[in-house]
């Protein structure tokens, strides 16, 4: 698991570098200024995230179920929240807004609260040697 949560790090950051040069430069006279600021949300969460998911794949082991569930919180909670963005951005400036992916942003950004929850208790953990 922590091969894994080091790898999709490492996919993640180089991905969002990849959407946010993409959004600056190729879709800047396609979108409007609300478009592009909602793009670069999910590309700053994106980013956020992968450097979360690369501090913790240096400090935990992932042999608890809650340092293990904390991973699938962050991993599952970037794709959900920060690629349901870029969905809705591109389908808006397409004019065809895929509305089905509106209920999926919250949903990806609870499971991302909840890694940071359970990053602080593990953090927690290690700091107090329990």
């Amino acid at each position: 698991m922590k091969e894994l949560i080091l790898t999709v790090g490492g996919i993640y950051g180089g991905l969002s570098v990849l959407f946010g040069a993409f959004g600056a430069h190729a879709l800047k006279k396609r979108f409007t200024p609300e478009l592009l600021q909602s793009l670069e949300t999910g590309v700053k969460y994106q980013m956020y995230h992968a450097l979360i998911l690369i501090l913790s794949g240096l400090m935990f082991p992932f042999i608890e179920t809650s340092q293990i569930l904390m991973g699938w919180c962050f991993i599952i909670g970037v794709f959900f929240f920060s690629f349901s963005i870029y969905g809705l951005t591109l389908s808006s400036a397409s004019g065809k807004k895929w509305k089905m992916l509106g209920p999926v942003t919250p949903l990806g950004g609870l499971l991302l609260l909840t890694g940071w929850i359970l990053f602080t208790v593990n953090s927690a953990r290690i700091a107090l040697h329990i």
